[in-house]
């Protein structure tokens, strides 16, 4: 590199959802970059990510307090996961890289774009970084669909054994294998398996369900598998009532009929928990249009109200991932990591132009959108 090539500048900033754990870069995806050369690396301190400060700090990056970004270098990208807080409206001058849920129009999408129109910024969407493909190039689908499968199957066996107590406090597991042992752990209490309907099979999201779902013991033949060709007919569908547990995994990119109605809900099912990974909530296409609100990791489940007495509840945690913070993280920025080796030509690789398109494009559809 001569020394008239600029660095690029990536500033990891602190996560402030409650509960999140993960992180966008892992201290090894760090010292990948730093060896590359042509890069410099912020991390602010964090009390809540899975990885210690002080393995970015042995890999090479400089350390900064916590919730400092604001006042970093005009050059520097903010990286990070999930949006910024709700309660923050400042304008946003920095080049960001994250989830920020306000392409779909989502609750507040205009708000969160009009930030970076005010500030000058940009925004790069993580959903949204893109191969030429369409594929995205990095995802925490996987970790999704199973740390969400594991979330069913548990909440399934905690109303067989529960005694109606309130479903428990979700909190991160070292690794998949102690989540897994859990999960048999309490299936051998029951003494029976239950039937799980994975929608969106396919995909990286649902094959992580299906994966969980396998190594928690439950039988091929318990575990039914739709996609895209299974669901061509259109919903509702009478076979999602036939399973004790539903795991709802598709990407949502335009109106599809209701998967699930009230009036389904109200008759005759064996249906007693579902699990919505893919969180469109607030997303005016939600195939699961009997809910609206996300839940959390200390009130996972909402109880869906019902003319049947047999219970009903739902899980719409929007980070599930984070149950296992440190696999699913370093899954993820070993992906994104030839993309982030692009950044320094970001001005004409096409993931890093596509994406850069797509947000002035988000910006100026705010002006006919209703």
């Amino acid at each position: 590199m001569s020394a008239s090539t600029p660095v690029t500048h990536l500033w990891l900033r602190e996560e402030t959802k409650p509960m999140e754990h993960r992180a966008a870069l892992s201290p090894d995806v760090c010292k990948k970059l730093l060896e590359n050369g042509g890069f410099e690396i912020t991390v602010e301190e964090s009390q809540a990510r899975i990885f210690a400060d002080s393995e970015y700090e042995a890999a090479g990056c400089r350390l900064v307090p916590g919730d400092s970004w604001r006042s970093a270098p005009q050059d520097a990208i903010i990286t990070g996961l999930k949006e910024l807080p709700e309660n923050d409206t400042s304008a946003l001058p920095h080049t960001h890289i994250m989830f920020a849920h306000c392409y779909k129009q989502q609750g507040g999408w205009k708000d969160v774009l009009s930030r970076f129109v005010e500030g000058q910024g940009l925004l790069y969407d993580l959903e949204f970084l893109q191969d030429d493909s369409g594929r995205r190039v990095a995802a925490f689908g996987f970790y999704a669909g199973f740390t969400g499968s594991a979330v069913g199957i548990d909440a399934w066996c905690h109303q067989q054994l529960g005694g109606g107590a309130k479903y428990p406090v979700i909190k991160p597991y070292p690794n998949e294998d102690v989540l897994i042992a859990e999960t048999k752990e309490k299936l051998a209490r029951i003494g029976k398996m239950p039937r799980i309907m994975v929608m969106g099979a396919l995909g990286r999201c649902g094959s992580g369900a299906v994966a969980y779902a396998r190594k928690a013991g439950i039988p091929e033949e318990n575990i039914v598998q739709w996609d895209m060709a299974e669901t061509a007919k259109g919903g509702p569908f009478r076979e999602i009532m036939e399973a004790d547990i539903f795991v709802n995994c598709i990407y949502l990119s335009s109106k599809i009929p209701p998967f699930v109605t009230q009036e389904q809900i109200d008759g005759e099912r064996q249906l007693s928990v579902i699990v919505d990974v893919s969180c469109d909530t607030t997303n005016p296409f939600n195939p699961i249009p009997i809910y609206n609100v996300n839940t959390t990791f200390d009130n996972a489940l909402l109880d869906i109200q019902s003319a049947n007495a047999k219970p009903l509840q739902l899980c719409s945690i929007d980070h599930l991932p984070t149950m296992l913070p440190r696999e699913s993280s370093n899954q993820f920025a070993i992906d994104l990591l030839p993309t982030l080796l692009q950044l320094p030509t970001r001005s004409s690789a096409p993931v890093w132009t596509r994406a850069e398109k797509l947000f002035h494009d988000k910006v100026a559809s705010m002006a006919t959108s209703d």
